[in-house]
């Protein structure tokens, strides 16, 4: 990589002022597009995703796929507000999920006649401050006893956290917090002569809330406090030498992620008009820390990107066994394309994998009947192509999960042998993949949807470890 030769800048930390050239692009017109993107404004990017978002609706969506936007963007605004503790400031925080269940069990109580016997019966714009003030206090509670922590040790202590908020609403005062029953008839949002009451109205709203939480985070994130939050995520031993108070920035990174995840959590518990305590467990978290990985930790459009692509996938389109045989084909055929080089090897993988497969269903066919007596379960074209190619027994349950199991040993082997043998195991790999998957994983869709988003995210991974719009820093030689 090479740059234009600078001097010196008066007034400028040289190394600093350079950073644009030190970052790494993609290559050929992916790069290309990535610069154009830049040049255009942070702002204006903005602007042009929330009309995008707007607009949306206006294209006939239905109630389900309504249902998986508002969904989608109540993680977006989890991720944007995880990525202010993970992504800017360093700390692995693994209760995040707490502040989320603070927020909707808060606006619950202060707003739903759950706890009307002592008069408390707030309206929708009262609430929400109280909620939001509430959690930066709780933030700071987590905080204080962890700020000294980092790492692991870190990580342990906020999960707990994050698990015995579950245990609470599960266990202590089941009369207030409703215990494994929740709290139901919540109140709509009314504020200024209005009230939500439509699934279109909470989708509005949310992409109104996220795209000005954006803002006000795009603005924290180039001032002082942003800056101060990433030099201690760098080096918190480095910052402490150059006088920022590391602690008191780490209180700072907890507060203000909880008060963006009760944000969250109170139009969460007013969309839903209930609450329960298995609504903000730790699968929850995982699809929160799932997003912003792929999105790119660090990045406020990058943790948007990340936790709607993976919750249109976890959401939508891994519901229909249709739609989920395109993406696992598709994942599996991309996988393929981007790492097999040269072509001739993709071409003769694909091809033998193809022979591969209709010589094993002649041979079970001949066999026994039995044998292939089942049908793919995936739908569409699909299940007509891989009719005649995948095997499918009449009882498939038995031998998909030990078909599960070979596949997990031979991938393992695969990253095990050399480029010559790992190319031949290839083609049993791929195989026994679609095997596993016609015959046990597609009908297993609460399985099925965990396994396929870590599938992703180890190729995304693979391929480009700072994840989608994520930055990686490269030191130049000059």
């Amino acid at each position: 990589m090479s740059v234009e030769s600078q001097g010196p800048q008066v007034g400028a930390d040289e190394w600093v002022a350079r950073q644009a050239h030190r970052r790494e692009y993609l290559p050929s017109w992916l790069g290309r597009a990535q610069r154009a993107s830049e040049r255009i404004g942070w702002w204006p990017r903005l602007a042009v995703a929330g009309l995008a978002g707007v607009a949306l609706p206006l294209l006939g969506l239905g109630a389900f796929q309504l249902q998986v936007g508002i969904d989608a963007l109540v993680i977006a605004l989890l991720a944007v507000g995880l990525n202010i503790v993970v992504g800017w400031a360093g700390l692995l925080d693994l209760g995040f999920i707490a502040f989320f269940g603070f927020g909707a069990y808060g606006f619950a109580l202060l707003s739903s006649a759950q706890i009307g016997s002592t008069g408390i019966h707030l309206p929708a714009y009262l609430s929400l401050p109280i909620v939001m003030i509430g959690a930066a206090i709780l933030g700071l509670g987590v905080g204080l006893p962890s700020r000294r922590l980092i790492g692991d040790y870190l990580a342990i202590v906020t999960l707990f956290f994050g698990e015995a908020f579950v245990e609470f609403t599960n266990n202590v005062a089941p009369s207030k917090f409703g215990g494994a029953n929740g709290i139901t008839g919540i109140d709509p949002i009314k504020a200024f002569g209005f009230q939500l009451t439509t699934n279109a109205g909470y989708y509005y709203l949310l992409v109104i809330v996220l795209v000005v939480t954006m803002a006000v985070l795009r603005l924290l994130e180039t001032s002082r406090t942003g800056r101060a939050w990433r030099a201690v995520r760098e080096d918190p031993l480095a910052a402490a030498a150059m006088t920022l108070p590391v602690n008191r920035v780490k209180l700072s990174a907890f507060a203000c992620g909880a008060i963006v995840a009760a944000l969250a959590g109170t139009i969460y518990a007013a969309q839903q008009a209930s609450v329960f305590p298995t609504d903000f467990d730790t699968p929850i978290l995982i699809l929160i820390y799932a997003g912003l990985i792929l999105g790119g930790a660090g990045s406020i459009a990058g943790a948007v990107t990340g936790a709607l692509v993976v919750m249109v996938i976890y959401d939508g389109l891994l519901r229909s066994p249709a739609d989920a045989g395109y993406l696992f084909y598709g994942l599996v055929l991309l996988t393929l394309v981007a790492r097999l080089r040269p072509w001739r090897r993709l071409a003769a993988v694909l091809a033998a994998t193809v022979a591969f497969g209709f010589a094993a269903h002649a041979i079970a066919r001949a066999i026994s009947a039995s044998a292939v007596a089942g049908g793919p379960q995936s739908g569409g074209w699909i299940a007509s192509a891989l009719r005649d190619w995948v095997i499918v027994p009449a009882n498939p349950q038995a031998p998909g999960n030990w078909g599960f199991v070979l596949l997990i040993c031979l991938l393992i082997a695969l990253v095990q042998v050399n480029s010559r043998w790992r190319t031949i195991l290839l083609v049993p790999v791929i195989y026994l993949a679609s095997f596993v998957w016609e015959t046990r994983l597609v009908v297993e869709p609460s399985i099925t949807r965990q396994l396929m988003i870590g599938a992703i995210l180890i190729v995304m991974m693979n391929a480009r470890p700072q994840g989608l719009l994520g930055q990686r820093r490269v030191e130049v030689v000059t």
